[in-house]
């Protein structure tokens, strides 16, 4: 937000008073005259100290007690380095996210988020250093980096070396370069509270997850080893025998290969089965007409099982201590989800039972109802659609509103936001239009600024391009032509939706984290609207009934008060499995 001082000039909004910034010097390894061991610098109000790290991160502890708001240039740098020597920091700025926020994509380096948050040309920044002994030499003549003890050449960009954090190998620069990172995170907060109402919170929960997906990384998911390897060593045979259990059934066709879609297709075919795709989805429909197909869907859950999840998986990513490790990221680079690697976003559930509280210890899970169209209701302002959150059940009252039954209304709700027209989904939207206009009409605001290739910005303001859509699980250009038009309006409309729910989500999930530490809980997995926290087994009552309440807290701040109501499905639970529902 923007103020204004007794006398009426603007001020800047600037960096929080508390704000503290670190930064880590080069080791020996990346420049001459480099220290032996990396130092670091902390800057802050009445705080200038530049110390070897281990003496630093040792100060670090001490100045969390007072939560400061931390400032560092990416979560996976700093925020790592604090939360490996056991500082766990209530509040950040990460100006990695918050570029990424305010501009969109996923490059985010220091010399990009510098030049984005100063205005200068993302054309114009400086190469990255190469190592050339050549370039180094011819750099000063070359590039006019202005004065050698400061981090900004005089055209204002960073230098190359600094922004490549090699150039800060005295005290004196060390302090600069923190000083030019305070200078970032103010003109970041201005130009974040001029684009968007809600942009500098949304930057302190996308911050407060950054450090959160540390978290996760380095405590780990815990498991139960003994029941996994129950569970997976049956499917770590020989790949014939569970191709054998499915070819059984069409004599004949032993010889097809079953990870070929082509070829399963024309092995359903031989059966009088004529599916477009072999897609679970597809398939599911022909689940009785032929004993091939089950047998078939039951291969499927075998071999990702065996294939992704199978012995070598858990030696490679389960520790000694019975933890599950990978990196997390708190967002996507599209819909700001929160993702992670070594399979922890894509476990099987057949695998869950192996998904075991510590001795001691339970979960609590707690995973969020209807999420999406109870962040349809706030992001739109439709009063009528927000009445019907009011309900444990959405789409009971929208189906009562409609006349139509409530599976019916389910599947226009998603349809709309999802962009969907055929089918049974079309009549129904057509009275979804009539019954809840201003929720329609903000979807179609998406669609079409989608359709001409403009970006939009969700509720919390993350910016979203629309010029290149998911293309997988990736981005991928989709070109001019109409049909890519429409794609692209698809995508701008389930993204302001789905992008707002992730933002919410990030805002209860940080808020669970601060409100439950003091019981000795920590979380432990987020996916996708569900979290995983665990807690000691005397005090998993008490974290449940907080959980439920930053729910209440986090939606009224997120929300600015929005009546529309936010439900979680809360259990307490011995094995990830044990979770009805």
């Amino acid at each position: 937000m923007r103020g204004r001082d007794p006398a009426g000039a603007t001020r800047s909004a600037g960096p929080a008073e508390d704000l503290v910034a670190f930064v880590v010097g080069p080791t020996a390894a990346h420049a001459w005259g480099a220290p032996a061991r990396p130092r670091a610098a902390i800057v802050g109000p009445g705080l200038r100290r530049v110390l070897e790290l281990p003496d630093a991160l040792a100060l670090a502890r001490d100045v969390e007690r007072d939560r400061p708001r931390w400032a560092w240039w990416s979560a996976d740098g700093v925020g790592r380095l604090l939360v490996e020597a056991g500082v766990r920091p209530a509040r950040a700025w990460d100006v990695a996210e918050a570029h990424r926020l305010l501009h969109g994509g996923w490059d985010a380096s220091p010399a990009l988020a510098w030049a984005a948050a100063h205005g200068l040309p993302e054309d114009s920044v400086p190469a990255p250093p190469t190592g050339d002994l050549f370039e180094a030499a011819g750099s000063d003549a070359t590039d006019d980096p202005g004065d050698g003890e400061s981090p900004v050449r005089a055209d204002g960009h960073l230098r190359p070396d600094a922004a490549a954090q090699s150039w800060a190998t005295t005290d004196e620069r060390l302090l600069a370069w923190a000083d030019a990172l305070v200078a970032c995170v103010a003109a970041q907060k201005d130009r974040a509270a001029a684009t968007w109402p809600r942009l500098v919170e949304t930057v302190h929960a996308e911050s407060a997850a950054a450090v959160l997906a540390e978290e996760l990384r380095h405590d780990g998911l815990p498991v139960d080893r003994a029941a996994l390897l129950r569970l997976v060593e049956p499917l770590s045979g020989p790949r014939e025998e569970r191709d054998a259990a499915v070819l059984r059934h069409v004599p004949g066709r032993e010889h097809t290969d079953l990870r070929h879609p082509a070829q399963v297709r024309e092995l359903l075919a031989a059966i009088g089965i004529d599916v477009p795709s072999t897609r679970k989805h597809v398939l599911e429909a022909y689940r009785e007409a032929h004993p091939l197909v089950p047998a078939l869907l039951a291969w499927r859950k075998e071999e990702r099982i065996a294939t992704t999840y199978g012995l070598r998986w858990i030696e490679e990513h389960i520790g000694p201590d019975d933890r599950l490790r990978g990196r997390w990221t708190a967002c996507d680079g599209a819909g700001g989800r929160m993702t992670a690697e070594a399979g922890l976003h894509n476990l099987p559930v057949a695998l869950r039972s192996g998904v075991a509280a510590a001795p001691g210890h339970l979960f609590v899970r707690a995973d969020l109802g209807q999420i999406e169209p109870r962040v349809l209701a706030v992001v739109s302002g439709d009063a009528a659609f927000a009445r019907a959150s009011a309900d444990d059940d959405l789409y009971a009252p929208v189906a009562q509103r409609l006349g139509v039954e409530r599976a019916i209304a389910k599947v226009a709700v998603l349809a709309a936001m999802y962009g969907q027209r055929s089918g049974a989904a079309g009549a129904a939207l057509r009275g979804l239009e009539a019954a809840y206009p201003v929720a329609m009409a903000y979807l179609d605001r998406a669609y079409w600024a989608g359709t001409r290739g403009e970006p939009v910005r969700t509720y919390g303001g993350r910016l979203i391009p629309t010029g290149r859509v998911l293309a997988g699980d990736a981005l991928g250009s989709i070109g001019a032509d109409p049909a890519s038009d429409a794609a692209r309006g698809r995508f701008a409309r389930n993204a302001v939706v789905q992008g707002a729910a992730a933002e919410l989500f990030k805002a209860w999930a940080a808020t669970v984290r601060a409100t439950t530490r003091d019981l000795d809980a920590t979380i432990v997995l987020c996916l996708h609207d569900e979290l995983l926290v665990h807690a000691p087994a005397d005090r998993a009552d008490q974290v449940a009934a907080r959980v439920e309440q930053a729910l209440t807290d986090a939606a009224r701040r997120w929300s600015g008060g929005a009546p529309v109501r936010f439900v979680a499905d809360i259990q307490t639970v011995a094995r990830w499995s044990e979770a009805k529902g």
